[in-house]
Order: C-alpha cells, then structure tokens, then sequence
C-alpha cells in the first residue's frame, strides 16, 4: 500500500519538471508563441499521461485484490470448510455430539463419507463471491484512506501515529462494510454449500439461489447480513489497522527486509487479532445463514441478542468459539498469502504500468 504513495510522489515529481521544464522554454523565447504552445502541449501530455496512469493504477488494485483473495481461499478452503461444520453443529446437534467433536474426527469422516475433493466444496462459489468482496474490499480501502486524509484536522497530521490508526481503522471498516453489502448473496450461497455433507439439497450456485428464492423469498438471501455488518466492519478495520502498525514498526526497525516477509508475517498476525475479536459474530452469521435452508425449522426465531443468549444457555459460551481453532489455521496462511500476493502484484504490476507509460 506504501507503493501507491510511493507512485504518487513520482507523479508530483514528474509534475514539477514538466512545469520547470516549460518555464525554461517561455524564458528563452521572451514570451513568443511557440513557446506558449510548447508548454501548453507539454501540459496536456502530462495530463493525458496522468489521467492514463491512474486508469491503470485503478485496474492494478482491482485485479491485485481479486486475485489475492481468490488465492487465499483456495489455498485454505480445507480448513475453512471445517470451521463452517463446527461452527453451525450446535444448530442441530445434542450436545453428546458435540464433546465428541474434533478437528481430525471431523476431517476423518468427510474423506471416509464425502471424499477428499469434499473438502473444496463451496470452492467454486468462494472463489465467484471472493473476486468480487477483494477487489471492492482492496480498492475501496485505498480510496477511503485518501478521502479520510482530506478531512480537515486529519490532512495536516499524516505523520502522527495516532492520527494514522484512526485514517486505517475507519478506512478498513468502511471498506469491509462496503465489499460485505455488495456481494452478500453469494457469501450466503458458499455457507450452505459448504454445509452440506451427506444429504446434497443445492446442486451448485444457480440452483441455490433460486431454490432459496422461491422457497424462502428473495430477502432469504440477506438472511444475517446484520451480523455481518456488525463483525465485517470491526474485523476488517482490525485486520488493516494491526498490518499497517506492525509493518510501519517492522519498516523503521528493518527496512531492509524483504517486502513479502513482512506482508506474510504482518498479515498473519493481524488476521489472528482480528478473528479473535469478531468471531462470536462470525458464529452467529454462519447460523443464521443456514436458518430454514432445506426445508429445516427455525432455530432462532429472536434478534441477535437472542441468539446470542440462546447459544451461551444451550452451549456455554464455549460455543460462541466453536471452530475456533481451524480458524486460528486457516487464518494465519489464508491473511498472510492474501497480503502477500496483493503487495507483490502492486509490485509486478506498477513495472508494467511505467513500461507502458
């Protein structure tokens, strides 16, 4: 992300020898109009340069986020997988079966009973949910932060710490709401079928949604988005916060270490941080997400607040944490490569930019 401030700064540079540039062209031809329309010219090509590096600096970001994302979860769709099954045992499970639950237990039965390519199911829509939710979620970010510097009081003290981790935070939440509204369907759709085991009731994406619109009603598929907004905001405005803190402290101690260590390292440590505080919430959404599908009963018939109560009285509140530890696995490799592929294709990506400049 320091790369784009990095850019801009080279743009600035390139600003002020165009205009000294020019000024020595009207000095040396007292005012003649050849040299009005050399400046003029060399004006517009800078312009038009500008407004064509930007373009493509839009597109680096999208594709970056798209593809970081997509990656991660694929490399990590096992454990994610996992966590979903646990998280949502409590829903219709007695509680005999769940002390008896565990990660290799569970791991067994889906080769034994499903197959190992189980494990991937839900891959594709993850993938087709992910593309969309990093991209919106990387490119908005970028833009936040910039808006948020502009506010006055915040524009004049960029180099104050505190200030900054106010700019991530809200830029980070605000992001993270942003990509969570707009593609909040198909998060939907990956929970069920990630949910399924045995009994296959969706037979892929289209066929989900819309047997979940004729059977449920088109506003089933924002089923928990309150949830999500609660825990996505939070979660997301951690994760960023804790990664530009850490890398910014890493930088000024290290700075001669390698930029994808410190995006791996930093980005697995934020993930950890922010899954740790908005995981409860994580529980919740997947549970209400999975509310009637399949023809089921309702399980929680009350608010949030109610679902929470009902979970800590029939769970404990152990089962607020339920899947929380192939979460802890998943999140560790799944943040630290997402960070890590971002910054590298902003880096590969900003090379082709200049050769094209």
């Amino acid at each position: 992300m320091k790369i784009e401030i990095e850019d801009m700064q080279t743009e600035a540079r390139v600003g002020v020898v165009v205009v000294e540039g020019g000024q020595r062209v009207l000095d040396a031809g007292h005012g003649t109009v050849a040299a009005e329309s050399g400046v003029r010219s060399l004006a517009q090509q800078q312009q038009r340069s500008l407004r064509r590096q930007s373009q493509i600096g839009n597109m680096s970001q999208l594709l970056a986020g798209g593809v970081a994302g997509a990656l991660s979860k694929t490399c990590t769709a096992p454990l994610a997988r996992l966590t979903i099954l646990f998280q949502v045992q409590g829903m219709h499970s007695d509680i005999a079966t769940l002390r008896k639950a565990s990660i290799w237990h569970e791991a067994s039965r889906i080769v034994g009973e499903e197959g190992f390519r189980a494990f991937w199911k839900g891959n594709l829509v993850t993938i087709a949910h992910r593309l969309p939710y990093s991209s919106v979620n990387f490119y908005a970010y970028e833009h936040y932060k910039k808006m948020l510097k502009m506010i006055p009081g915040l524009e004049g003290h960029r180099e104050n710490t505190g200030t900054d981790l106010i700019v991530h935070f809200m830029g980070g939440g605000l992001a993270g709401i942003t990509a969570a509204s707009t593609t909040y369907p198909l998060d939907l759709v990956r929970t069920r079928l990630a949910a399924q085991t045995n009994v296959i009731y969706y037979r892929g994406i289209w066929h989900a949604l819309q047997t979940i619109c004729q059977e449920e009603g088109i506003l089933a598929l924002y089923k928990g988005l309150g949830a999500t907004l609660l825990g996505v905001g939070p979660s997301i405005a951690i994760s960023f916060s804790v990664y530009e803190m850490l890398r910014s402290f890493w930088k000024s101690h290290r700075p001669n270490d390698s930029t994808i260590v410190v995006s791996l390292a930093c980005g697995s440590l934020s993930g950890i941080a922010s899954s740790t505080a908005t995981f409860p919430l994580d529980l919740v959404r997947r549970r209400k997400q999975l509310e009637g599908a399949g023809g089921r009963a309702l399980v929680y018939t009350t608010g949030l607040y109610g679902t929470f109560r009902h979970i800590i009285q029939t769970e404990g509140f152990r089962g607020l944490y339920r899947g929380i530890l192939p979460e802890y696995y998943k999140v560790v490799p799944g943040v630290g490569i997402c960070f890590m592929t971002y910054e590298t294709l902003k880096m590969l990506l900003a090379d082709t930019t200049a050769g094209l400049t």
